[in-house]
Order: structure tokens, then C-alpha cells, then sequence
């Protein structure tokens, strides 16, 4: 969580969009926005927390996709900091 904005990985969620992705809550929007390019697959954010969550995805895509491999396959993941 940073900047009001949750971020989840859901365990075993390869089955609707079919590539690394994540989940974003903030207020009451919601938005699924893959990790490999920053596509917002589902949904929508103001469009300054979505350039926060892009910013953040692209620090850390490599451990976002690591994450979502695990999750994917229900392993434990690893926490990854907050965009700061």
C-alpha cells in the first residue's frame, strides 16, 4: 500500500487474463494492469495514481513477476516495498 493505493496478487489468478498482472484498489476504483507492459487489462484509476502504480510496476517488474509466478501457483510471496 502507498499513496492510498492497495495492491494485490491473488493466489492462482492465471485463469481470466492469462499474464502477470496485478490488482489495484484506490477509493472505490478498481483496476487489474499487467506487469509486463503496463496495459490496464480492467478497470480504471485517476490518472495520477496510475502513473504512481506504472512508476512503481516498472521499478520493481522483476520481483513482480517472480511474485506472480508463485502466486500463480500458490507459493508464498515476498513483500515488495512501497513506491516511496
Amino acid at each position: 500500500m502507498f499513496y492510498g493505493l492497495v495492491i494485490y496478487l491473488y493466489y492462482y489468478d492465471n485463469k481470466q487474463h492469462h499474464l502477470p498482472h496485478v490488482h489495484v484498489e484506490y477509493q472505490d476504483q478498481q483496476a487489474v494492469i499487467s506487469i509486463p507492459d503496463g496495459n490496464v487489462l480492467e478497470g480504471s484509476l485517476p490518472k495520477n495514481k496510475l502513473r504512481l502504480v506504472l512508476a512503481w510496476i516498472e521499478i520493481h517488474q522483476e520481483d513482480l513477476l517472480a511474485d506472480w509466478k508463485l502466486a500463480a501457483s500458490g507459493q508464498a510471496v515476498f513483500k515488495i516495498d512501497p513506491l516511496k
